[in-house]
């Protein structure tokens, strides 16, 4: 029987996550595969832990990974992939908004011979009208900007083939943006479109701040095009002090210097104008440094808090 390794990132799911696991099994039942379900613990401070851990006593497919703090979710996602062996890995969140009722399909997929089954969230009234707006912006800009193109309202709810996860394992970059390093990869894939149904209890996660750092990422991880705007606005103001010196000189070629105003406003103007595109292009290029910074430093993307027979069975650490 092939095996199916689930990946599960939690952070303060205390309210959530023993309906999810009732769910998540009636989903799994019946299903002709050998199945492990991984929980990840990105650091959670609530009751979360203990629940985790009454899941490995009442389920003996239930394996738990503690990090030793809140590394974010894209460093839990990596976690739970740097630890999964099976032919076919599928993530997806524990608050529920990821419904287990499509991993049937999904796994009917990937026998067809897709290597990647994207799930492509649909609208819903439970998204509000700022976060819709936002994320369609987001979607639009990288894949105009990007060289890699990502599905609008894709989500890390996705199988993968155990050979598009070794091929994530050999990316170890430290500004991780899953959607669009699955999308890099290439392989065979296919999109499957759901509507997320409503949260089981507590709140989203993704804060305005997070879902701005994630933005980032992705766009100084995956286009150079900010650097070449701010080349382009270098140019422009290159052209623009040409003009500006033809102007002036065509005064004293026709004799009018009389007619030549001072001109300190118009000065002042350049110099701002041209002062700000200066501290913008810096800006910009003073962020990739910050990213090739953290990269050199070579710090590990998380670290796990777990027992030592726990890791001596890990076919990673061997």
């Amino acid at each position: 029987m092939k095996t199916v390794d689930l990946i599960i990132p939690v952070y303060n799911e205390e309210e959530v996550i023993d309906l999810f696991h009732e769910k998540l099994s009636a989903a799994l039942l019946d299903l002709p595969y050998v199945i492990s379900i991984h929980y990840i613990n990105d650091g959670s401070t609530d009751a979360t832990a203990q629940k985790l851990a009454g899941l490995t006593v009442t389920d003996p497919r239930v394996q738990v990974v503690e990090l030793s703090r809140n590394f974010g979710h894209q460093a839990a996602l990596t976690a739970g992939l740097d630890r999964v062996y099976g032919d076919y890995v599928i993530s997806l969140d524990g608050d529920g908004q990821h419904p287990p009722e499509m991993i049937p399909e999904m796994l009917k997929l990937a026998e067809n011979g897709y290597d990647i089954v994207l799930t492509e969230r649909q609208d819903s009234g439970s998204i509000s009208a700022f976060k819709h707006w936002t994320s369609g912006m987001f979607y639009r800009l990288i894949n105009r900007i990007g060289s890699t193109h990502i599905t609008p309202g894709a989500a890390d709810f996705r199988l993968l083939s155990q050979q598009v996860v070794q091929a994530l394992r050999e990316m170890p970059e430290y500004h991780r943006f899953l959607r669009g390093m699955v999308a890099w990869v290439g392989f065979k894939s296919v999109i499957l479109p759901y509507t997320p149904p409503a949260r089981m209890a507590g709140r989203s996660k993704y804060s305005l701040g997070k879902m701005l750092r994630l933005s980032m990422d992705a766009v100084f991880s995956f286009s150079l095009v900010p650097l070449y705007i701010g080349i382009s606005l270098g140019v422009l103001m290159l052209l623009l002090a040409l003009v500006e010196m033809i102007y002036v000189l065509s005064f004293w070629v026709t004799g009018n210097i009389s007619n030549l105003a001072p001109g300190w406003s118009s000065l002042m103007f350049i110099i701002l104008l041209v002062g700000g595109f200066l501290m913008i292009s810096i800006g910009v290029i003073g962020v990739y440094i910050g990213y090739i910074f953290q990269e050199v430093k070579g710090r590990p993307v998380y670290l796990v808090r777990e027992p030592a027979d726990e890791a001596d069975n890990n076919p990673a650490a061997d």
